[in-house]
């Protein structure tokens, strides 16, 4: 994938969801999209509420029957809270669909910052925000009340001229360094040089080695609010044949 506009990992996650929701068999009327892109967003759920991703989510108790969370689920202080409020804001069987950064997404520059930082100066200041697992982000479903999660990765390899290049990228889709603990001055020009040195030479993209490579693990969290109506697992112990007896049956078949 080469990256040539700052909107196109948006536009990646968003034709993934409108692909997940073709393959619902159900209509949604009363979508809302959680968003620090609302005119992007909105090209694709023009129907759609949109709100923008503060702390405090501006929608409805019960007012929806679709709510997105686009692309900065990651940035949240309180994640669980986010997707707490999002579920408040669904009616009952209304179904939660997430997608952010997480799993790999920038290890190539996060390796290559911190080897250069450390030659260069000796230390090592955070530049890169800490991705979650997906393991540990769909854990964030359960605990937030919603129900039948599922989580999965979509991973995608972009191209670009350089490391600084996929740095200015960076900074106009919002994904700067706003981390707590980062360095407060500017980094020195040694320490740039050699972090485009090491990734250069460690990350090359496949199709031109002028270039580097990128990785971004785009996560997407599906779960539905609680509703009666939903399929439910069995109770520990309510089964009426064994595995062993299952897996006998099974052998004798075959």
């Amino acid at each position: 994938m080469r990256q040539g506009h700052v909107d196109l990992l948006h536009r990646i996650a968003a034709d993934e969801i409108e692909d997940r929701l073709g393959e619902i068999n159900r209509s949604f009327t009363a979508p809302a999209v959680v968003t620090g892109f609302p005119e992007l967003w909105r090209g694709y759920f023009p129907t759609a509420t949109i709100v923008p991703d503060d702390a405090v989510l501006d929608l409805r108790p019960g007012a929806h029957d679709l709510v997105i969370h686009a692309m900065s689920l990651h940035w949240a202080d309180d994640p669980v809270g986010q997707i707490v409020q999002s579920r408040h804001a669904l009616r009952e069987d209304g179904l939660f669909i997430a997608a952010c950064f997480g799993g790999q997404t920038l290890h190539e520059a996060r390796a290559a910052l911190a080897q250069a930082e450390a030659e260069v100066t000796g230390g090592l200041s955070p530049r890169i925000l800490p991705m979650g697992e997906i393991r540990d982000l769909g854990g964030l479903l359960h605990r937030a009340g919603l129900a039948l999660p599922v989580a999965d990765l979509v991973s995608q390899r972009a191209s670009y001229r350089d490391l600084l290049h996929l740095a200015r990228d960076l900074r106009a889709m919002g994904e700067g360094n706003a981390i707590a603990a980062r360095l407060r001055r500017p980094t020195r020009r040694e320490v740039l040089a050699r972090a485009a040195a090491i990734y250069a030479g460690a990350h090359p993209d496949r199709d031109d080695p002028s270039r580097i490579a990128a990785t971004f693990d785009l996560v997407f969290l599906t779960g539905w609010a609680p509703s009666d109506t939903q399929q439910k697992p069995l109770r520990p112990g309510s089964a009426r044949k064994s595995l062993a007896d299952a897996l006998n049956e099974i052998r004798k078949q075959s």
